[in-house]
């Protein structure tokens, strides 16, 4: 019976693969593709716990546009992954120990489970609903899948600023893959919290339909976005983001948000787009990635890290009006 119900859930999420959306996409849809001006707002940094990489994406006319998270190319040569933070160039106070968590969905096969964080920079005030049940908020809000008998963990929404991490299903026979790169969606604005400025999206509240995976999101500034969980497989996570209408005040529309300490200690390290009706794949290092008008980005690495080699690649397309 597990099984069948695991057979079930997958054949609903996965479908034909994104991970390679310009082969995927048809001659009409290219043609008809968006570019979106990225800006590039990524420092130098030594503490590797510090979240240091940022691209914002600006564009009045999108309104739908797709987020992937994709095992990096290397994954099946993993080995052993470090995932414990890095501290030790870092001056920021940490705390440690377990919080705990509350499930408030629940089917055989799909959970949904809150934790609440005293120490977290912003208050858990964003309600989140799932049909008649409304819970006051929570710091994470975490979907997990049944998979090979055991949970797995793909997503994880933070409601307090309007970030999120995604990852596919363990590759191969691997027990666990790492979180890396957060993304925010939704208009982003910059507000104080420790240690500087940061950049987060205000939510109002949040919905959660089971049977169609999808997370509508209602903004402080206005207007709303469903994001739909598409794909999820052992390859990638494919998420569909619509908008309800145009962002308010012209401000980004999405944000990728990393850290890169260096080559071998980061989350991302590199960049690669593609730019409307170019020849090929242009790339560069994250740092000095001068930005450009994208139809497509991908984010991630080429080299072993030391922390977190198995997080995954990062891919923005689709971009619709």
């Amino acid at each position: 019976m597990r099984l069948f119900r695991l057979a079930c859930l997958l054949s609903c999420l996965v479908a034909p693969a994104l991970t390679a959306p310009a082969q995927a996409q048809g001659a009409k849809e290219l043609v008809n593709e968006l570019a979106v001006k990225v800006v590039n707002k990524s420092t130098p940094e030594l503490c590797a716990e510090r979240d240091n990489v940022e691209l914002d994406f600006v564009s009045p006319d999108v309104r739908h546009f797709t987020i992937q998270a994709a095992h990096p190319v290397y994954i099946g040569m993993i080995s052993t992954d470090r995932w414990a933070p890095d501290f030790s160039a870092c001056n920021i106070p940490h705390a440690e120990g377990a919080l705990p968590r509350k499930t408030f969905f629940e089917t055989p096969t799909l959970w949904l489970t809150g934790l609440t964080d005293p120490d977290f920079w912003r208050p858990a005030n964003v309600p989140i609903r799932v049909g008649d049940h409304v819970e006051p908020g929570f710091n994470y809000i975490q979907l997990w899948m049944l998979f090979r008998e055991r949970a797995e963990e793909v997503l994880v929404l933070y409601p307090s600023d309007g970030n999120w991490r995604i990852r596919p299903l363990p590759f191969g026979d691997m027990r666990w893959t790492a979180y890396g790169s957060s993304f925010q969606i939704g208009p982003l604005e910059v507000q104080d919290g420790p240690g500087g400025p940061r950049p987060i999206v205000a939510i109002k509240d949040i919905a959660f339909d089971p049977a169609k995976k999808a997370f509508t999101l209602n903004f402080v500034r206005g207007g709303s976005a469903t994001v739909t969980i598409r794909q999820v497989d052992q390859d990638h996570v494919a998420l569909d983001v619509a908008y309800s209408g145009a962002i308010p005040a012209n401000l980004p529309f999405a944000a990728l948000r990393s850290m890169f300490a260096s080559e071998t200690n980061s989350d991302v390290a590199r960049v690669a787009w593609r730019v409307k009706d170019g020849k090929g794949w242009e790339e560069s290092p994250v740092l000095s990635f001068p930005g450009a008008m994208v139809t497509e980005l991908w984010a991630g690495r080429h080299s072993a890290s030391r922390h977190n080699l198995s997080a995954p690649d990062m891919v923005f397309s689709h971009f619709q009006p």
